[in-house]
Parts: C-alpha cells; structure tokens; sequence
C-alpha cells in the first residue's frame, strides 16, 4: 500500500476538521431555520435571515480577499472560527435564561457570516500551497464530498436533535465543531509564503483600494480568467433559484407530500456526495473544459426535462434529481482547481473572495427573476426555460476561445 506522503496527510488533518465543523454548522443552520419558523411562521423573516447571511461576502469580498493575500492564512482561519464560535456564544448564554429573541439571532447571524466571509476563500487559497498543482482538480473533489456528506446528514441530525435539544444546545455542538477544526488545524504547519518583491503590493503598508486594484489588473491579465467568471456569474443566476424551487415543483406540480420533497434533496445531496467522489478519484485525469461545460449542459439537461414532465412523473423527477447532482461538483470543484492553479498565490485571496462575491450578487438577481416568473408562466415552464438557458450557456462556453484558453492551460 503507498504511503502517505507529507502533504495528503496536511490536507487530511486539515479537513477532516473543516468536514466536523461544517457538519455541525449545516446542522445549526436548519435548525435556526426551524426555530425561526416555528417562532414567526414569516417567511419575511427567513429571506432575511438568508439575506444577511450572504451580505457581508457579497459587499466586502474582494476587501477582504486583500486581508487574506496579505496576512497568515492559518491565522486568520483560526480567528475566523473563533469569532464565529463567540458569537455563537452569546446565543447560548442567552438561550439559558429563556427564549433567544429574533432580533438576537439575526445580529450573531451577521456577525458569523462576517467570519465565514474571511474563513472560506482563506481556506481554499490555502489548498494549493499544501496540494501539488496536477492534483488540484483531484483534492478538490474530495473536499466537496465532505461538503456534500453534510448536505446528506445534517436533516437528519437536525430533526433528532431539534426534536429532544433547545436550540441553546444545538448552537453550543457548533461551538465544539468550531473548537474541533481550530484544533485539527493548529497541527498543521503550512509553507512560509514568499511574495514576488516587483509584485510587492501585498506590505502593510500600501494602500487597501491599491491592493484590490491590481487584483483586479492580475485578473485581466490571465487571459480567460474573465470568461470563467462571467460564465461563473451566469450559471449562478440560473443555478441557485433551481434548488429553492425543488420543493414547490414536487408538491406544486407533482402533487407530492413534504416526505417528496426532502427524498428529492436527499438524492440530489446523495448525487452530489457521488459527482465530489468521482471527481477526487479522477480529478487527474479529467478534461477541465469539458468538464465545466459537461457539467452546465448536463444539468441544464436535467432541469428542461424536469419542465417538460407530465404531472405523474414524480419518480423520473427524483432520478434527475440524483443525474443533476452529480455534475454539480465538476463545475464547482473543477472552477476552483482552475483558479487555484492560474493565479499567483499572493493574489489568491482577492480572486476567490472576488469570485465568490460575483456569485453570491448574482444569487439574488435569479431568486427575484425565479420568483416572478414561475408564477407568471407556471412553475412547470420556468424550469423548461431555465433548463434551455443551461444548455445555451453551455453552447456559448463551449464557442468562447478565451474560455478554451483558462481551462486548457489550467
């Protein structure tokens, strides 16, 4: 059997951490969601507790890609998840006097999504100075598949918990998650980052607008990195509004029961946790442009044949379900591999946390198009024309050279 080298067993200790911590976090997260609506029953109130968990990634984003670019990474991830885990705190010191008010659990809401606005692009502008450039694609399927098993277990654990725990409780199993990931972190020690001194802008010193700026200018100057997120910023317009649509199509449209609809997530889930898999054992191998471009029709397929079902088709729905999952991780993995590989270390942090802040504006821009439409032309026909915009982009992905050039030198 071949040994484990030095560098895997980093990546290991590093998310085997992040895997119980995002368990944990994905668990709090419905259980908010249920606490809030067993409290309110407003689905006001739920937008915007989603709203405000996207906010700080979407405004501050490339801001904080600077800080990222220009401070230890291990550290910041490590006061990332502290932060987050204080503030997790004050809700369970509340929570042991009684019931925590909303307005209580909107404001740590936003101050956790303010440390996983800094947490999540430091840790994969981390990955690649532990995993060697030809196994980027390859480890980047594994840590979505710890991404997806939490998507498959967290409902689950959820309900049990939800069911015999307080909510104070729940929030405080975050808490050790958090203390978990720091800990497993902390035993890792990373390569001392060497900037390039005629690149130098990443010194205390200089100006923050001046950091993002020639971000900016690096971004531009690797050619086809714009294309990728253009492409990136499209998909997710189209993408997102799908799956917060799964459940009123199941039951709208299709005519089944809440059990329906969590089955269809759990597939989808499943199906994801099998495309992160089949990506990690391949990930070497794999043609990156085919795979983005597979991986947007191959969905947008699975999403037209969804609104051209009769309303009997419950059954072939939950298999597309699993078919759509299953590609997912070959354009999320596979986008990240390729900008890991393509931009200079130094300047990491600003093009993923850029990155992430185009798709998380994008988000909302779909999800109020989602909303307008499907009740307009009839939920069935939404998906239709959202799954023929899919296979468009594709096609346009597919006939863009600059987009040729990004992955195939990636």
């Amino acid at each position: 059997m071949k040994a484990i080298e030095d560098w895997q067993l980093k990546f290991i200790k590093i998310w085997s951490g992040q895997a119980v911590s995002i368990l944990t976090s994905s668990v709090l997260q419905m259980a908010i969601v249920w606490y809030l609506t067993e409290r309110t029953g407003s689905s006001a109130v739920l937008s915007f507790a989603t709203l405000i968990g996207y906010l700080p990634q979407a405004v501050l984003g490339t801001f904080i890609g600077v800080y990222i670019d220009r401070y230890n990474r291990k550290k910041i991830m490590i006061y990332a998840d502290l932060f987050i885990a204080a503030a997790s705190l004050v809700l369970v010191f509340v929570g042991m006097f009684g019931s925590i008010p909303i307005w209580l659990i909107m404001v740590v809401l936003f101050v956790r999504s303010i440390g996983s606005a800094f947490h999540y692009p430091a840790l994969q502008a981390v990955t690649p100075s532990i995993v060697p450039k030809e196994h980027l694609t390859k480890y980047a399927g594994y840590a979505q598949s710890f991404e997806s098993v939490s998507m498959v277990a967290s409902p689950a654990i959820a309900a049990v918990l939800f069911s015999i725990w307080d909510l104070n409780i729940i929030i405080l199993l975050d808490v050790f998650g958090a203390i978990f990931a720091v800990s497993m972190l902390a035993l890792v020690k990373l390569p001392q980052r060497v900037f390039d001194k005629e690149d130098g802008d990443t010194t205390e010193s200089s100006n923050l607008l001046e950091e993002v700026k020639a971000g900016l200018r690096i971004l531009k100057g690797v050619k086809g990195m714009r294309a990728l997120l253009i492409v990136s910023a499209l998909y997710a317009i189209i993408y997102f509004p799908i799956g917060t649509l799964y459940p009123l199509i199941t039951m709208s449209y299709f005519g089944g029961s809440f059990s329906a609809s969590s089955v269809v997530e759990i597939v989808f889930s499943v199906g994801m946790l099998t495309g992160s898999l089949l990506l990690g054992i391949f990930g070497d191998k794999i043609n990156k442009r085919w795979a983005i471009i597979g991986s947007i029709g191959f969905y947008g397929l699975g999403v037209a044949i969804t609104g051209l079902l009769p309303a009997s088709g419950l059954y072939v729905f939950v298999v597309l379900s699993g078919v759509m999952g299953i590609s997912v991780p070959f354009y999320t993995g596979v986008e990240i591999a390729i900008i890991q590989s393509r931009i200079k270390e130094e300047y990491l942090g600003r093009i993923l946390a850029l990155s992430g802040s185009i798709t998380t504006i994008t988000m909302p821009i779909g999800l109020i198009l989602s909303g307008i439409f499907s009740d307009f032309i009839g939920i069935q026909n939404w998906f239709l024309t959202l799954g023929i915009t899919c296979l468009i982009l594709a096609a346009a992905a597919m006939l863009m050279p600059s987009f040729h050039y990004c992955t195939e030198e990636a």
